[in-house]
């Protein structure tokens, strides 16, 4: 039997043991998913790889830490998605939003709850996400895109409740904005 048909919990239990062939099959099976994650909150390909590549040494290196409570991948992923935070802030471009700009009501207005957007093209949404300021950006990517609730954002961004509703609120808002632009 080759490494390639081996699943994922032998192939951890050989890594843990040092086989850097086991290693490589891991690195192999799961590092287009983790670069995809890295760089759609790094915005950078080069910084994406770096991450990457450093999320998967701290995931060989802290195996023993891996509960098996959730996937090897989803655990791999957040690990991915902490390393990434950490290097979009390094590179400054992250604005926090205090709390004494936001507003008590973050509710969603609910004069949009049942637009139709079916016409929208996926093309047309990516490119006015990507037009968006980059929190309003980050976080509607993961929200929307990665499947976050709002207390998952809220420790991978390290924001109150209160913020991250009204950040994807406010986003919600831009982007509704620009997708109605671009519709008309």
């Amino acid at each position: 039997m080759t490494l390639t048909q081996i699943n994922i919990e032998t192939l951890l239990a050989l890594c843990q043991d040092g086989n850097q062939l086991a290693q490589l099959e891991v690195y192999n099976r799961y590092q287009k998913a983790m670069y995809n994650t890295a760089f759609r909150i790094v915005k950078n390909t080069a910084e994406a790889e770096d991450v990457m590549q450093e999320s998967f040494i701290t995931a060989f290196s802290k195996l023993d830490n891996f509960k098996g409570t959730a996937t090897f991948g989803s655990w791999l992923k957040r690990i991915v998605i902490n390393n990434s935070i950490v290097q979009y802030r390094k590179s400054q471009r992250f604005i926090e939003v205090s709390e004494e700009n936001i507003a008590d009501e973050a509710e969603e207005d609910p004069e949009y709850e049942n637009d139709d957007y079916s016409e929208v093209r996926s093309s047309q949404l990516m490119q006015c996400m990507n037009s968006l300021h980059d929190s309003y950006k980050e976080i509607l990517t993961l929200y929307f895109i990665e499947g976050y609730d709002y207390e998952e954002i809220c420790e991978i961004l390290e924001i109150s409740y209160a913020n991250c509703r009204t950040l994807i609120s406010r986003a919600k808002e831009s982007l509704r904005k620009k997708l109605v632009t671009v519709a008309i």
